[in-house]
């Protein structure tokens, strides 16, 4: 098997191979790790390895192999994994310098059943300071950049999950998503990413929360990004699962796709509203002519259907419940600091800021409050999705932006010329995950600039299975490119 054929070939070819022993595990290993020396430098996606470990990971995977044994659907797969997630043997720092020493003693549950299923992880991927930004950058490992353009970001926060996918480093990624931190990323990068429905997989081993932390974090999820539908969907199999906690008593099993043929599918998009921040053309041109594509080959398409609720109204109560989470982890001086801005200010103040000082500052009735009408857009959702069986919308207003390192409350993003407020990114992805909704991101072209552009593909809660067959079925007949190498990495 030929060099670059190992490179680019999809996680589910690749473990294809390995069961039929047409490549062994260590070879697989040694090619990615050769690899990331050769290629990571101009990206800094790749922050940390442990060859030692993985290659006596990967001779036990072959030796299994030779005696007729395979652990799982990943047996003998090289991998990475986002460096907010904790892996035993390599440091997990979260891009924070107080946890630049951190090595986990014990494996975040997802990475143990990634493990388990025969994974064999080399390495970790960089990201911002706690996961917090649309870019990926921290004082402990520096800046990552956009292989398609190295003077971009490759979002975040899982920035270099992506990077590292789209630039051959490794056939499959572990992020996590609050704000979009799979979905920009995928769709800056050019590659597939799923966000999960809320609870199917476990959070535990996650920073943030701290280190040895139980709690499942509000609206946040874990989740895979790959080079193709199918690999979200292999690697979805292995992640999805009660909580060990709750494994005594609890199964999940997910419901089956609602359509197995591309034509059976009904299609809402939401390609724009007057809540969110306005569309560059380039991108919207793009998924405007997905959605002719569509129509054309028959699919029931309508842009005008929406669920029955306002759209500001549930981005401004996404805002207070993730500013409510985020403001868990704050120290209590900046807290107290919060509490004293609060109380002067003025209540038609809706700045970024004080959306995020009244989240943070609010009391236990308060998030109760938002909770409880959180239920009832969830409720509106679930009637949408009586009628209509996916829904498209967008990741981000543009595509991959130039690096900005200036203080985050102060950034702006140019959006054809027009200034907009930096944090406004987030409300695509936020009028998905404050519903708990499943989103899996595919790419559907490139902007004249040669920037790859994705698309959500957002389906029912629970049904995560809808949505990732759906993106299989796009790739599948031709309706969108899939994934392209970027030049300098093929």
């Amino acid at each position: 098997m030929a060099d670059d054929d190992l490179a680019w070939r999809t996680a589910t070819q690749l473990t294809e191979a390995l069961a039929a022993r047409e490549v062994s595990a260590l070879e697989l290993l040694d090619h990615h790790l050769e690899r990331t020396e050769r290629l990571n430098d101009p990206i800094q996606a790749v922050v940390a390895t442990n060859p030692e470990a993985a290659r006596t990971a990967a001779r036990e995977a072959d030796a299994a192999l030779a005696r007729g044994d395979r652990s799982g659907p990943l047996h003998g797969l090289p991998m990475t994994i986002k460096d907010s997630i904790e892996v035993v043997g390599m440091p997990t720092t979260s891009g924070a310098p107080e946890l630049r020493e951190h090595l986990p003693v014990r494996h975040a549950d997802t990475t143990q059943r990634l493990a388990d299923a025969g994974a064999v992880i080399f390495g970790k991927t960089n990201l911002p300071l706690y996961a917090g930004d649309f870019q990926s950058y921290n004082e402990v490992y520096g800046t990552t950049n956009n292989p398609w353009d190295l003077e971009r970001v490759p979002g975040g926060s899982s920035g270099g999950s992506a990077a590292a996918l789209a630039a051959g480093l490794t056939p499959l990624e572990l992020g996590s998503d609050i704000g979009g931190s799979i979905r920009n990323p995928a769709h800056y990068c050019g590659v597939y990413g799923h966000k999960p429905s809320v609870g199917i997989v476990s959070s535990r081993g996650h920073i943030p929360g701290p280190p040895g932390g139980l709690r499942s974090a509000d609206l946040a999820v874990l989740g895979p990004l790959a080079r193709a539908p199918e690999d979200l969907e292999l690697a979805l199999d292995v992640l999805a699962a009660p909580r060990p906690a709750d494994a005594g008593a609890w199964k999940l099993e997910l419901p089956a796709p609602r359509h197995e043929r591309l034509g059976d599918f009904r299609v809402a998009a939401w390609l724009d509203d007057p809540a969110a921040p306005p569309m560059e053309a380039a991108s919207a041109a793009l998924h405007h002519a997905l959605v002719d594509r569509l129509a054309a080959a028959g699919l029931k398409i309508d842009a005008h259907a929406r669920p029955a609720f306002d759209a500001a109204e549930s981005h401004d109560r996404y805002c207070r419940l993730l500013y409510g989470e985020m403001g868990a982890g704050m120290p209590p001086q900046v807290l107290s600091g919060f509490d004293d801005a609060l109380s002067e200010m003025q209540p038609s103040d809706t700045s970024r800021l004080s959306q995020m000082i009244r989240g943070a500052s609010g009391r236990h009735r308060d998030w109760l409050r938002d909770d409880e009408a959180r239920q009832h857009l969830r409720a509106r959702w679930a009637e949408f999705f009586r009628d209509w069986d996916v829904l498209l919308c967008p990741v981000m207003p543009t595509a991959a932006f130039p690096h900005d390192h200036t203080p985050f409350m102060g950034r702006t993003l140019d959006i054809d010329g027009e200034s907009v407020e930096y944090g406004a990114q987030v409300f695509w992805a936020g009028l998905i995950t404050v519903a708990y909704l499943p989103s899996t991101v595919v790419p559907v072209g490139r902007t004249p600039e040669g920037l790859p552009v994705g698309i959500q593909v957002v389906a029912p809660f629970l049904e995560d299975r809808t949505s990732l067959r759906f993106a299989r079925l796009l790739e599948q007949e031709g309706v969108i490119p899939g994934f392209e190498a970027p030049p300098d990495f093929r």
